[in-house]
C-alpha cells in the first residue's frame, strides 16, 4: 500500500467525519423533558410547584429579529397563597428560556 494514498485516506476521513459531527450538533435538539425539568428546578427555587405541561412538538418562534425553533409550555405554583401561572419559550437546540410571562387567572363568580 502506497503512504501517500494511506495519508489522503485518513485525511479526508478527519474531516468527513469533522464536518458530520458540525451537522448534526447543528440539528440536534435538546429532549422537550430536559427543558422542562430545567425550568422546574428554577421554579422550585423559590417553592413548590402544582403544576407543569411542555409541547412535545417544536415549532418556529420569531424574537427580536431572531428566529428560533422553540418548544412551549407552562409552570402553575401556589406563591404566598395566591396561584400562579406562567407560560415559557424555550429554544429547542439549547434548552435556554427565551421568554417567560405570567398567565392572568380569572376569579370564578360564585352566586
Amino acid at each position: 500500500m502506497n503512504w501517500k494514498t494511506l495519508l489522503a485516506g485518513l485525511g479526508i476521513g478527519f474531516i468527513g467525519g469533522y464536518l458530520t459531527k458540525g451537522l448534526i450538533d447543528e440539528k440536534s435538539t435538546i429532549s422537550p423533558e430536559k427543558v422542562l425539568d430545567n425550568v422546574k428546578a428554577a421554579f422550585k427555587k423559590e417553592g413548590p410547584i402544582t403544576g407543569s405541561w411542555i409541547q412535545i412538538q417544536s415549532e418556529p418562534y420569531v424574537s427580536k429579529q431572531l428566529q428560533y425553533e422553540v418548544f412551549k409550555g407552562g409552570i402553575s405554583r401556589n406563591h404566598n397563597g395566591e396561584k400562579e401561572q406562567f407560560e415559557f419559550i424555550a429554544d429547542a437546540s439549547t434548552g435556554t428560556v427565551i421568554d417567560l410571562y405570567p398567565i392572568q387567572i380569572e376569579k370564578s363568580l360564585s352566586n
